[in-house]
Order: C-alpha cells, then structure tokens, then sequence
C-alpha cells in the first residue's frame, strides 16, 4: 500500500514539489485537502461513468465528507477506480485519504470539509447541467466551483499561520480566489484538446461571438486564425487573473518563505504556460506545457530569491 506521500506524487509530482515545502501541520493539511479535492476531480473527469452516475458519487462523497454517509457508500466504486487519469491514484486510496482527514485538527478539517464539499456540490452541479457556457460568468462560476474555492480553503488554512492574511483576510480570500480563476483559465488553455476529445468545450458562446466562430472551427488545423482569436481572450483572461495571484502572493510574508515558495511554484508555472500558449494554434491539437527543465529551473529560482515581491514581479515579466 502506497503512503499518502506516495499518492501526492503519483497524482500530481509539481504540486508535490510546493506542498513538500510547506511547514507542518500545513504540509498534513494541504496534501489532505489536495487529495480530497483530487477524488472530487476524478468523479467529475473520468471517462467510465455516466453523468447520472458521477453526479450520485459526487453528492455521496459530499456526505461522506460531512459524516452524513458511510465510506463504504463509494468505496468499491472508487477503490476499484481504472482510468488512466493521475486522479484516479487519489480515488484508489480514498480510505487512506478519508482517515487522514479525520486525524486533523478540528479547525483545519472542517475548513477542509466546508470548502471541498462545496467544491465537490458545485461539480455535480456543473455535470449535471452539462458543458454549456453562455458567457464568460458561466465559465467563472464553473471555475470558481473546480479552482476559486480551492483559494477560499488554502486562504483559510494560511490564516492560521500568517498574521498578515488574517488581518487582510476579506481581500485574501478574494484574490485567492481569482488566483484559483488563473490557474484553472490556464488548464483551460492547456485542456482544449482533450477536453474536446471527450465532449466538453470550455470556450463561452460570447468567446465564439466576439472571433466570428463556431466551436468545431476551432479545432480545424487547415484554418487556425479563427482559433487563435479565442485563444487570445483566454491568454489575456489568465494575465488578469494571474496579476491577482501576484498580487496575493505579496500579501504573504517573508517569513512564511514556505508559503510563499507554495504558492510561487503554480504561479511561475501559470505564467510561463501562457507564455507558451500565446498565439499558438498546437494548444487544439495537443497539449501545450513547459518541459522539465524549465520546471526545475522554475523550481530552483524560486526556492533562491522568493521571499522578494520585487524579484517576483521582475521574474514574472522575464517569463513573459
């Protein structure tokens, strides 16, 4: 049986990276709440279910959360989990994940539970309504549902720590929500391919409207212009949201350099896919992301000089 620092890995090595940085009991509580939320995600993405099914799940696995609902009422369907998705490393150990959360303090659990089990009502919403975004509102609230209360939780959990975020802590918790806006834009960006592959298009009908397209154009490589239009909103869409995320970073301070270099890593890492994604038709035919280099030089820069906003802001605009 794998540890549950083996199944961070497995699922996800580069957020691995920052939460290993983290000081306990935050390290326990992030990881925790990461895994959590990884189940949720691997309910609503994987390919083997029926949307009538992954909604029950979700909406059980809400209950399990807040001790409504027995472990057992999932367990088989997601112990036995055989999708190829990283996520599904999280759902195969759901019991090791489950008794983790309940071995937390009592504050940081129901902050946990609160924000994932809201996180994991707002994807069973999302199934059921099905992959129909009107506008840019729509794609923020889904988003907000799957990534901002991701930074409502961590926002909440960092308060513990950090007498800056608690004193600032309405103005956190809204830029750590936009925060989680970017990161979630940019795997938009990052997912076009593949989520088209399986049926969903992240792109509002207001997107299409303003580049003069229809959502099948998009993914036509004779004729990348159209796609290229959309995927000029979604870049400037993430820049706005990732400026935010700076901004949030900056409110941490030095001396929580753990935290920092946390919340650094997705940030620089955001920055420089949009980077790479910028006026690039390849993000509709495969995905689009930094190599392993640029990773660990990312990984390296950042464990150096992060404790200063204005190397940030100046790496930031490097990356650019």
């Amino acid at each position: 049986m794998q540890t549950l620092d083996q199944v961070l890995r497995a699922t996800s090595r580069t957020f691995a990276i920052g939460i290993e940085r983290l000081p306990q009991p935050l390290r326990e509580e992030v990881k925790v709440a990461y895994l959590v939320l990884r189940i949720s995600d691997y309910i609503e993405d994987n390919r083997s279910m029926p949307s009538e099914r992954k909604v029950e799940l979700l909406e059980q696995w809400h209950a399990v959360l807040h001790r409504k609902a027995a472990l057992s009422s999932i367990e088989v369907d997601l112990r036995n989990a055989d999708d190829a998705l990283p996520d599904a490393q999280a759902a195969r150990h759901v019991a090791q994940v489950h008794a983790a959360l309940g071995e937390l303090a009592p504050r940081a659990r129901d902050v946990i539970v609160r924000h994932a089990g809201d996180s994991t009502l707002g994807m069973a919403r999302w199934v059921a309504r099905g992959p129909d975004f009107a506008d840019e509102a729509d794609l923020d609230d889904y988003m907000h549902e799957v990534a901002g209360r991701v930074g409502l939780l961590l926002t909440e959990l960092f308060s513990a720590q950090s007498g800056a975020v608690r004193r600032n802590e309405d103005e956190m918790m809204r830029l750590g929500r936009e925060f989680g806006l970017g990161l979630q834009t940019v795997n938009v960006i990052r997912g076009l391919h593949e989520d088209h592959e399986r049926g969903w298009v992240f792109v509002p009908r207001s997107f299409l409207a303003q580049a003069g397209v229809d959502a099948e154009a998009l993914f036509d490589p004779k004729a990348p212009e159209p796609g290229l239009r959309v995927l000029s909103i979604f870049t400037e869409k993430a820049d706005r949201h990732l400026d935010a995320a700076r901004r949030y970073i900056a409110g941490i301070e030095r001396r929580h350099h753990g935290i920092r270099v946390f919340c650094l890593l997705p940030y620089f890492f955001a920055v420089a896919t949009v980077v790479k994604s910028r006026g690039n038709a390849e993000v509709f035919t495969h995905e689009v992301k930094i190599d392993r280099d640029e990773v660990r030089r990312i990984t390296r820069d950042t464990a150096m000089f992060g404790l200063s906003n204005r190397w940030v802001r100046r790496y930031a605009r490097r990356l650019r």
